[in-house]
């Protein structure tokens, strides 16, 4: 069974740890949303590969949703293309440490409103990718967001007031300041390293959040107040997938 850590005493930094010297992959995260839940540890952890950690914060663990505009996406030495190179996308993920201890990623589902980018990803890196019918909307400091997967259930209408940018403290590191995704690939858990500026942060007033994303991505329905912080975005390194 996946193991839960210890809150350390180590500080979270807000730059990437290892750099992508030979990246695979460039994308725009663009108009971003980050809102999380705290849940009991106990009810994450057996989510989880047993060669993860759950990462917990203030005694809790923390599930995120997370809409964005995806950019500029293209390979090393091509340029990116007008319609396959730009779409919204969202993720429902938790934060883990791996056998190295090294903090990340794991997601439970991502959406995506390209077809090609949902296959793309599934195939390269084992990404629980679904294809899903969305819309994003950023304008004067309204943020808006629809999705509504093609296949299943799960649909999520969610808007935010931005607010002014903040100096993140050490919880707000913790939720954002993540360079390693995990993912298991051909029945082996893998990781590939990511590297992009530190996010530029604002705070966040939520206007709707309709969705049921987060249950029908197989983890229990979220409870209570969440948390929400904007940014506008970062251009982002993408590594290859490699085992652990």
């Amino acid at each position: 069974m996946s193991r839960v850590t210890n809150e350390r005493e180590d500080l979270i930094s807000e730059y990437p740890p290892h750099p992508v010297k030979w990246p695979i992959m460039f994308q725009g995260w663009d108009c971003l949303t980050f809102v999380h839940w705290r849940y009991q540890p106990g009810v994450i952890r057996p989510l989880l590969p047993m060669e993860l950690e759950l990462d917990t914060f203030d005694g809790a663990a923390w599930i995120g949703m997370t809409p964005f505009i995806l950019t500029r996406l293209r390979p090393p030495v091509l340029p990116a293309l007008p319609w396959i190179s730009r779409f919204p996308e969202m993720n429902v993920r938790t934060y883990v440490r791996g056998p190295d201890g090294e903090r990340g990623i794991w997601f439970f589902s991502l959406e995506a409103d390209r077809l090609a980018a949902v296959c793309g990803a599934r195939l390269s890196y084992g990404l629980p990718y679904r294809w899903a019918k969305m819309a994003a909307h950023c304008d004067s400091g309204k943020v808006e967001y629809s999705s509504r997967r093609h296949f299943g259930t799960g649909q999520a209408s969610i808007a935010i007031r931005s607010g002014p940018q903040i100096n993140p403290q050490e919880r707000e590191r913790f939720l954002t300041a993540r360079f390693r995704l995990y993912t298991t690939l051909a029945g082996r858990l893998a990781y590939a390293q990511v590297e992009h500026p530190r996010w530029p942060l604002q705070s966040a007033t939520l206007l709707k959040l309709e969705q049921n994303v987060v249950h029908h991505s197989g983890v229990p329905k979220p409870s209570g107040e969440p948390l929400a912080h904007f940014s506008p975005g970062v251009y982002v390194r993408i590594g290859r997938p490699r085992w652990v």
